[in-house]
């Protein structure tokens, strides 16, 4: 045995999906966007963990759960920039990082209380008109909003 190793703080998971380099203080956030709490599958909740990346971190293990193309755009909006580790056999096969797509679909709320997607049974279309600073367009009224004031759908 390698006594240099350290010892993992999170135990490892044979299939699933790790999400890595969560701000601490967006984790249970992450969770409850996902609705993780309701899954049947084993699920592993890190909190407040040292990271040169990203000062404290959290970081969440789900057993035999690949998360979809929505999923991932709505964990963009909460806490852009995670790292995803897709885990086979106790293997990393893919690792990659959450970015905010150029357009988010029936994920956050417009703060506009005229438009009308607050009027109308519709999505909400927003284009990510700024993404190193967090700036979203509505497509139909064209109010500007901070990523990290929305309120989600």
């Amino acid at each position: 045995m390698n006594t240099n190793k350290k010892e993992r703080l999170v135990a490892a998971i044979e299939n699933g999906t790790v999400i890595d380099h969560i701000p601490a203080d967006k984790t249970f956030q992450v969770v409850n966007l996902l609705g993780l709490q309701n899954l049947e599958m084993p699920v592993t909740i890190g909190y407040n963990y040292f990271s040169t990346k990203v000062g404290k971190k959290g970081i969440i293990k789900v057993s035999d759960k690949f998360f979809t193309d929505d999923e991932i755009s709505r964990l963009s909006v909460v806490a852009p920039k995670v790292v995803l580790n897709i885990i086979k056999d106790y293997d990393v096969v893919e690792k990659k990082t959450v970015d905010t797509p150029d357009e988010l679909r029936g994920i956050v709320k417009c703060n506009n209380p005229k438009c009308i997607t607050n009027n109308e049974p519709m999505n909400t279309v927003f284009h990510v008109v700024d993404k190193e600073h967090g700036v979203l367009k509505c497509h139909y009224c064209d109010k500007e909003q901070d990523i990290d004031k929305v309120e989600l759908v």
